[in-house]
């Protein structure tokens, strides 16, 4: 976007021009950093100020457990229960101190006791909750403090491993009751509460940052936004690398287990067999093929409907040799039916010069990372060339929300095989866009149309469901080459050869494709596909819109009181058939207030529409909301209800409200009590999106972090979870 020297240049005059307001940026992150620290050593370390007068009692020589040589106790598989019959005395807390040089998990604890109010151990009825089951990790120090709340003294106390996964023996080096709990100064919380406040303080109404234009001072407002970006970037890759399980790079100091010892870094397989398909692609192209080298199974082969699951898992059950899963099968081949364009962008040119599989998680990364410059660059075009009054605040604070809350987020979260086309499709569309804006402007637009052409027709071989935003070429172009006739003029239509010809391009490519593999250009492979369901009889049906629609869109979040709040939403539907669904964590429209102004669109593309000789942004908007309402029915008819799905419709709706906000910010009066109520209320709304988006990031799920290094999600767990 920008040059190094062009970036320094840039800066030095901003610095220059704006040294009040960065004075007053230093006031506040100096502020911020003195209340980050109150609350991290008054606020998240009040069990160190509550316990402190304690009166700690061991309890170790009472304890009936065999001891190892190394004076630790050692609990076993058959004997893992503790109990104090006649403890008769008062229990603030248990202090279970396990062993940390043993290999780390989370052992669960059942914890009962009896106290004034109960002369027996007490549990959950249809009317009271009794004492949880207790998580603490034998490598968190700060979960082995449990915290108790007995009506009197108690009598007795039970501390009893229920957790049937656990690993033993468990080695316990004492236990204690009412013990003082150590000061933690948690870096990590420290740091994200110093980010929050920092956001908080940045986007507060009265905040200088509303005051200036992205239009009249552009050097100041391109170097504030290239570090936000910066920042995102930096944030955004730190939480991709935490899922090292899903990662696929190994070495000294990272994935220690993976790594070869010898190259600084290595590559290994991540994701489980059948999410090594492009890797198995990529191999099968070098060697001038278009099926996978692997063999089916001979049952596989036989079999009358390869394509009916239960059939499948029957002819598994007396076969014996497995199969790979989600892999078209055809003609006695396996085939990779998800969008080839990845395979060949990453995969292919990495196992050419290497020999090795790359690593799918960097791919994601390296979409992710295009996807959020092409955000930023597209949304920077419409702010600077289409709207006068767009603040780098109002900017900023919808810059964020269109990133981390267009369902991308989470396809960082997963970074497989399955994450990668979507990826990838969103990448090439921003970029596509923003590179046909650029056309738009240009005096010789030939170049930017067709390299935005090429993006858009490229999403095909990604994500098909894509395309449809190339609709938006309707508002962006008709008006010049149809309306005005210019088409009809050899300059016009050698510009509009160049919006045509990399689809045509493409599309060639993409169908002999098809055509080479499964004898038909349209036939992309998905019919083929040994997955859940069987695709070629699925068929259509509306009874699966209803649910689905229900699912993307409506359904309320479900929640409780412990971290990270969200849980998997329920799930019913009246449509007697199959429905293909994982868990979802409710509906976009519900979850993400920053939409909150798209049933005002109508009123507000009104106004712009009186306003405006050109229609391009109201276009450009109707077509966002039609594309997304578009491909969230091909989802629901076509795919199913998955929360990576999301992605495929979020960024349109997101962009849709965008615009909007835009609309809206251009015709409010300048510190009129509407432009207050905008400045006190987005700020709002977008908190509360983006605050759903990062919770649930952080929901334990299958094959995530938090399932297979349980014992350090549990740090999370204890760090925003401070009371417990």
């Amino acid at each position: 976007m920008f040059s190094g020297g062009e970036i320094t240049a840039q800066l030095r005059v901003a610095l220059d021009a704006r040294g009040g307001l960065l004075k007053q940026a230093l006031k506040g992150l100096i502020g911020v950093v003195f209340v980050a620290m109150l609350l991290e050593v008054f606020l998240f370390n009040i069990n160190f100020f509550l316990t402190m007068g304690y009166e700690e009692v061991d309890l170790a020589d009472e304890l009936q457990l065999p001891v190892d040589d190394d004076g630790c106790y050692r609990l076993s598989e058959i004997d893992h229960r503790i109990e104090f019959p006649d403890l008769d005395m008062s229990v603030h807390n248990i202090h279970v101190d396990f062993a940390g040089w043993q290999p780390a998990q989370v052992i669960t604890l059942q914890i009962r006791y009896t106290d004034d109010a109960h002369l027996t151990y007490f549990y959950t009825t249809d009317y009271t909750y009794g004492p949880p089951d207790i998580d603490v990790s034998t490598a968190v120090s700060e979960s082995e403090y449990i915290h108790v709340s007995a009506a009197g003294n108690v009598g007795a106390l039970s501390i009893e491993i229920v957790d049937e996964d656990v690993s033993y023996p468990v080695r316990l080096v004492g236990l204690s009751i009412n013990a003082p709990e150590p000061f933690y100064f948690n870096w990590l919380r420290f740091f994200v509460v110093v980010v929050a406040l920092a956001v908080g303080w940045m986007f507060r109404p009265t905040s200088r940052i509303y005051k200036i234009s992205m239009v009249d001072e552009p050097r100041f407002t391109k170097c504030a936004i290239i570090a936000a970006v910066v920042v995102e970037v930096a944030i955004v890759a730190s939480f991709l690398f935490m899922g090292s399980n899903l990662v696929g790079v190994a070495s000294k100091n990272y994935n220690y287990g993976a790594w070869d010892r010898e190259s600084i870094v290595n590559v290994f397989e991540a994701g489980g067999d059948n999410a090594q398909q492009y890797a198995m692609l990529a191999a099968a192209f070098a060697k001038g093929q278009l099926y996978l080298d692997e063999e089916p199974p001979e049952w596989l082969q036989q079999m009358e409907d390869p394509y009916d699951k239960g059939a499948r898992d029957e002819a598994l059950k007396l076969g014996g040799e497995d199969y790979l899963f989600d892999a078209a099968y055809y003609d006695g081949h396996y085939y990779v039916y998800f969008g080839v364009v990845p395979a060949l962008l990453f995969y292919l040119p990495f196992y050419l010069a290497t020999g090795q599989n790359f690593p799918t998680a960097i791919g994601v990364l390296m979409a992710m990372i295009a996807f959020m410059l092409g955000c930023t660059a597209l949304l920077d075009r419409f702010a600077r060339y289409h709207f006068r009054r767009v603040s780098l605040g109002v900017y900023l604070l919808l810059q964020i929300p269109l990133i981390m809350c267009s369902g991308a987020l989470y396809l960082v979260k997963f970074p497989t095989f399955y994450s990668l086309p979507i990826m990838c499709a969103l990448a090439f569309s921003v970029w596509g866009l923003y590179l046909w804006m650029r056309g738009r402007a240009s005096e010789r637009p030939e170049g930017w149309y067709a390299l935005g052409s090429l993006c858009m027709a490229l999403v095909v071989g990604c994500r098909p469901q894509f395309l449809v935003l190339s609709a938006i070429a309707f508002p962006l172009f008709w008006r010049k080459y149809i309306t005005k006739r210019r088409l009809l003029t050899p300059e016009g239509a050698r510009e509009f050869a160049c919006l045509i010809v990399p689809y045509v391009i493409v599309a060639a490519g993409i169908m002999w494709y098809n055509w080479a593999r499964f004898g038909s250009v349209t036939d992309f492979g998905a019919n083929y596909n040994l997955t859940v369901h069987d695709m070629p009889k699925r068929g259509l049906a509306l009874g699966r819109i209803a649910p689905a629609l229900f699912a993307f869109f409506l359904q309320p979040p479900t929640v409780d009181g412990t971290f990270p709040y969200i849980l998997p939403a329920a799930f019913d539907t009246t449509f007697v058939g199959q429905t293909v669904r994982e868990v979802t964590f409710g509906g976009i429209l519900v979850c993400l207030p920053v939409l909150w102004i798209l049933p005002f669109a109508r009123p507000i593309l009104h106004q712009r529409i009186e306003q405006r000789a050109t229609k391009t942004v109201a276009g450009v908007t109707m077509v966002l909301i039609g594309a997304g309402l578009t491909t969230s029915l091909l989802d629901a008819e076509m795919a199913g209800i998955l929360q990576r799905y999301y992605a495929d419709f979020s960024f349109m709706f997101l962009a849709a409200a965008v615009l909007l906000a835009f609309i809206a910010n251009e015709n409010m009066r300048e510190d009129s009590g509407l432009e207050r109520l905008f400045r006190r209320g987005l700020p709002v709304l977008v908190g509360f999106s983006v605050l759903y988006i990062v919770l649930l990031c952080f929901v334990p799920e299958s094959g995530w972090y938090a399932s297979v290094y349980d014992w350090a999600y549990q740090d999370i767990v204890e760090s925003f979870q401070f009371w417990t």
